[in-house]
């Protein structure tokens, strides 16, 4: 099938209803898990959902790809009827470990058939592509290897759902240049029957993702489909058919009027069966939002506690609408063409939470938490979250006042962060460390043998460039005040100890080498200013440190 080009709605209503019929007369067993939906009962399902943000060298890091990685994995395994150890979630993971994932899954379905049972895969990707291969980081995996290897996989129905594209700025494309989308020609062998792919994006085209929304426009569509707003039919769940004119529409209504152009979602089959194809069950989770037919109709953005946009909802006037949220709190936004509504609601597990208009207020734009598209662009709600890390370094002073009085000392310490603090990638951090060191002080008529003994306690500000990481390092940069006490104990017991206390301004920075959503090796260098006032008057001195640490990140790290 050629790639659809139109960025007509009635286009789109056609391309959305072929792929409805094509699948209600190929007649494939329903995916979801609710009792009456044809084959559930004996229908195995598995997934693999791969996000990369990084495409190896002549790319720039994407900020959302695992972010929609790890909706759709948590949609499918709460409403897809897929359990969690039938799925892989594989995050800025290489090719080698996604093939084996696959093979994997493949051997796992192998034994599922040899029980009788009958399979459906969802495989998943958003990340970078260029040059006819996904790009995992620096790995590659060829799109013609993998469109025959998802052919050939021993289950009854595939279905491939490819979000491959490039970064930008604040509406970027994704992947290095443009790249063909990936594609199984339905004109092909009938050995891929059973086979479904849904890209985000036409052959000749770049897809792309939307600071705003927090994800690219297809698998933001996407998701929100899958949670509810594609259940056109109103029977609580979501057909691909659904899904996808769903997508195509949003995506194509969303990227009109961007930088780089309309996007246009693509599909193709080649599928024989009976009965429907049914992606996502919003009634099995029982928890959720319900949208009374008697709600304003508008467009409703749903943003969970980390600032997260989970979903955006078309509220149709006299039609109730149900969106099957995680239990949480959520903040709830309409935009009108004067003043926003808000609101929050707070969904318990098991219980379906209806929306009123008098849980929202009137709010000035000023208060927007998430711009839609189309309008001025504003930061993203915030949601500090900490960091904890623990490590050591070594400290010197550019300059004693007297041979030996500051050794070089070891130092050990903890380090805490808020994170996205005052604004996004700003972190407030406190640190304690301690340290010393055995050293001597030559005198003209003596050595005086001593231990020096250093407490810190300080509290800085840092700013993190997470745009211009470069891959997996995120360099930062900033300012530091730190609480000093020092001691010199003599070995000489004739001799007094000494002890002073002093303040010490200073700059920071380093780098942080993620190693994967949370945990972060870092490596930080600092400057500092030290008055030293025992012994001589006044004297201003310097010193440097060096150190590294192990750092866990609570709200993830990139």
């Amino acid at each position: 099938m050629r790639p659809c080009r139109s960025s007509s709605r009635h286009l789109n209503r056609r391309l959305g209803a072929t792929l409805a019929c094509a699948l209600a007369a190929a007649g494939i067993g329903g995916l979801g898990p609710r009792a009456g939906t044809a084959h559930a009962d004996d229908l195995r399902r598995f997934a693999i959902v791969a996000g990369n943000d990084r495409g190896g060298n002549g790319t720039r890091p994407l900020l959302h790809a695992k972010d929609d990685a790890r909706k759709v994995w948590d949609i499918l395994t709460r409403l897809g009827g897929v359990r969690s150890e039938d799925a892989a979630l594989l995050l800025d993971e290489g090719a080698p470990t996604f093939l084996r994932a696959l093979g994997d899954i493949e051997a796992r379905a192998r034994q599922a058939r040899l029980r009788g049972e009958k399979t459906v895969v969802v495989v998943y990707y958003s990340g970078h592509a260029k040059d006819g291969s996904l790009r995992l980081g620096e790995s590659q995996l060829p799109m013609a290897y993998l469109r025959a290897r998802l052919g050939e996989a021993p289950f009854d129905v595939r279905i491939g759902i490819f979000d491959s594209c490039q970064s930008g700025a604040l509406t970027r494309t994704k992947g290095a240049r443009r790249a063909p989308a990936f594609e199984i020609d339905t004109r092909g062998s009938r050995d891929t029957r059973g086979t479904v792919v849904l890209t985000s994006s036409s052959s000749d085209e770049d897809s792309q993702e939307s600071d705003q929304i927090g994800g690219s426009y297809f698998s933001h569509h996407l998701v929100s489909g899958l949670l509810g707003a594609a259940d056109k039919s109103g029977d609580g769940r979501v057909t691909l058919g659904e899904a996808y004119a769903y997508a195509y529409d949003r995506t194509v209504a969303d990227t009109a009027d961007s930088a780089a152009g309309t996007q246009h979602p693509t599909f193709s089959y080649d599928l024989a069966g009976n009965g429907d194809l049914v992606l996502t069950d919003i009634v099995v989770g029982r928890e959720g939002l319900l949208f009374p037919a008697d709600a304003p109709a508008g467009t409703y953005l749903l943003v969970d506690a980390r600032g997260t946009v989970s979903a955006e909802i078309i509220k149709v006037a006299g039609a109730s609408r149900r969106i099957a949220l995680a239990p949480g709190r959520y903040r709830v936004k309409r935009r009108l063409s004067d003043r926003l509504r808000i609101g929050e609601v707070e969904i318990p597990r098991g219980q379906l939470v209806a929306l009123v208009e008098p849980m929202l207020r009137d709010a000035p734009f000023s208060d927007d938490p998430v711009t839609v598209k189309g309008g001025p662009a504003r930061e993203p709600l915030l949601t500090s979250h900490w960091s904890v890390g623990a490590g050591g370094g070594y400290q010197s002073v550019f300059a004693a006042p007297s041979a030996g009085l500051f050794p070089g000392a070891g130092l050990f310490g903890l380090d805490f962060g808020l994170r996205d603090f005052f604004r996004r990638d700003w972190v407030w951090g406190f640190d304690l460390a301690g340290g010393g060191a055995h050293a001597e002080v030559a005198l003209p008529t003596a050595v005086l043998p001593f231990r020096f003994s250093e407490l810190s306690v300080a509290s800085s500000l840092t700013s993190e460039w997470r745009r211009r990481a470069l891959g997996p390092v995120i360099p930062f940069v900033g300012a530091r005040l730190a609480l000093l006490l020092m001691s010199r104990k003599f070995d000489d017991q004739a001799l007094p100890d000494q002890f002073f206390a002093t303040l010490s301004p200073g700059l920071v920075g380093g780098a942080r080498v993620a190693f994967d959503d949370s945990w972060a090796l870092v490596l930080r260098g600092r400057l500092h200013y030290l008055l030293y006032n025992v012994d001589q008057a006044n004297r201003s001195l310097g010193y440097w440190e060096a150190a590294t640490f192990l750092q866990y990140d609570f709200g993830g790290a990139r």
